[in-house]
């Protein structure tokens, strides 16, 4: 944890005893200790290494009606008591300014919470020269095949130890581990040169995650199949622009759902609050009810629950307890993602638990729950779905598209553009080989409303990325997206070489 319990004891009684004494009427101090870990091989050579860890403790004040905040790397109880009153004279001079009054949506004591993120290895006790080893050995597989000519691995590992303690009696101690490892195998051609990456999504998991444990992925299958792939990738024929019918594969799916769903359904943003930055939304809230998100089969929620989520929680950065809610239902908008300001000044009643800082020195926004569109079978759908075969099988012209590349989406979050790690054409309910150059289309409603199918819990893949951006000053978040494999009908497709004009 970040400090003994005596420590943390009498932080909490200095910091939220100043917060009483001088009139606050909601208060929160947390303490954090986050360690980042990243290794880098490039062509089985190590080429960088970082590993960095972030100390210090944070207040949040409501005094006047008016939110004051202020952080310090000195952690003691002499400064938690100063900290205190310089986040209560931030707030008396934002009161002074105008701009209206600030409330908090009520939460209820939630005692004493202890909560650890499910692993079986912490990362941060592998020795660095395992590591290497490991990122060395899957280098040296891919190198060994004659079409791959370089191979960059690493591994990104957080662990966040956090303690909250605010004015109604909540006193959560939490630890969270997570993992990103990634390898990227490049061919080069007379004709220039063709990637291909991993498709092993980040988790909220330990070492485990990369040595085969409980959970493990199958890494020893993914490198093993890269070289053919790559090599598949490099002499397939570029795609006709037009119009097919797509399968899209959760390793691809989670980048869309979290751009035009996850994005889009924070509440704070579809009332304007992120204009000025990262955009608002087209799903206003005079919409909540009422606006055709989808197809009748699609049902998101917003879970901060999650098993291995990236964004799973006990408690949120303000106190609030991590929940499951629901977003879209029948493919109707029926909830946003809420803080506990936007929750009160919207009239919700109490926040669903979506308030994250990513720093012991950065005040909480509204940030993003694990956002995940519900397989066939869950949500109240019926029997289990089907396989992404089956989906296969019901296209007579299309494109199965895996693996995510790049984006663009609009500041409304509406009108995008995704690509992908690899294209293969559909040819009556068959795959017909790669195709390149795939870049696929569509307004947000427009794609959602043309999902056809939704597969089954069999295909259902916990995605995400640890690197959301939010805020001014700005913020980034972890943060998971489930799946499962979808049919959605007649998807313009550009491709993307003739577009840059290359």
């Amino acid at each position: 944890m970040p400090l003994p319990a005596d420590d943390l004891a009498a932080l909490t009684d200095a910091a939220l005893a100043t917060a009483t004494a001088d009139g606050c009427t909601n208060a929160e101090l947390r303490v954090e200790r986050i360690r980042s870990q990243r290794v880098r091989l490039r062509d089985a050579a190590p080429e960088g290494t970082s590993d960095d860890t972030e100390f210090g403790m944070g207040v949040r004040v409501v005094v006047d009606g008016a939110v004051g905040f202020a952080a310090t790397v000195d952690v003691s109880p002499t400064e938690a008591a100063n900290m205190v009153r310089s986040a209560i004279e931030t707030a008396r001079v934002t009161a002074r300014a105008g701009g209206g009054r600030v409330e908090l949506a009520p939460e209820p004591s939630h005692g004493e919470v202890t909560w650890t993120s499910p692993f079986e290895i912490d990362p941060a006790v592998v020795p660095l020269f395992e590591k290497v080893a490991l990122l060395e050995e899957w280098s040296r597989r891919l190198l060994a095949d004659d079409v791959v000519s370089h191979v960059t691995a690493e591994v990104l590992s957080v662990g966040e130890e956090t303690f909250l303690a605010d004015l109604s009696g909540t006193r959560a101690t939490q630890r969270r581990v997570r993992l990103h490892p990634q390898v990227e195998a490049l061919a080069l051609s007379e004709a220039g040169f063709e990637t291909m990456r991993s498709l092993a999504p980040p988790v909220g998991r330990g070492w485990e995650y990369l040595t085969g444990g409980g959970g493990g992925w199958d890494w020893d299958g993914e490198l093993a199949r890269m070289p053919e792939y790559l090599a598949e990738k490099l002499r397939s024929p570029s795609v006709d622009a037009g119009t097919y019918d797509l399968v899209v594969d959760p390793s691809n799916l989670w980048l869309t759902i979290h751009e035009s769903i996850g994005h889009a359904t924070e509440l704070d943003r579809a009332v304007g609050y992120e204009a000025a930055y990262a955009g608002t939304s087209f799903a206003t809230f005079d919409q909540l009810g009422t606006l055709a998100y989808g197809s009748p089969i699609m049902h998101v929620t917003g879970d901060r629950n999650v098993e291995h989520g990236l964004a799973t929680v006990a408690i949120d950065s303000e106190g609030v307890a991590g929940q499951s809610f629901d977003l879209i239902r029948g493919g109707v908008l029926v909830g946003y993602q809420l803080d506990r300001s936007i929750a009160a000044s919207m009239h919700l009643g109490p926040s669903n638990g979506c308030a994250f800082a990513d720093s012991p020195l950065h005040v909480p926004i509204q940030r993003m729950a694990n956002v995940s569109l519900a397989p066939a079978g869950d949500g109240g759908t019926g029997g289990d779905g089907p396989t992404t075969d089956e989906l296969i099988a019901g296209v007579e012209r299309g494109l199965y598209i895996v693996g995510d590349k790049s984006w663009s989406i609009d500041m409304q979050r509406y009108n995008f553009q995704f690509t992908g790690q690899r294209f293969f054409k559909i040819e009556g309910g068959r795959l017909a080989g790669q195709v390149k150059d795939v870049a696929y289309q569509a307004t947000t409603t427009d794609f959602w409303g043309a999902m056809e199918a939704v597969g089954g819990s069999s295909t259902y893949v916990l995605g995400g990325a640890f690197n959301c951006g939010k805020g001014q000053p700005g913020q980034v978040a972890p943060v998971s997206h489930g799946c499962p494999s979808v049919l959605v009908r007649g998807v313009r497709v550009l491709n993307a070489r003739e577009e840059a004009g290359r």
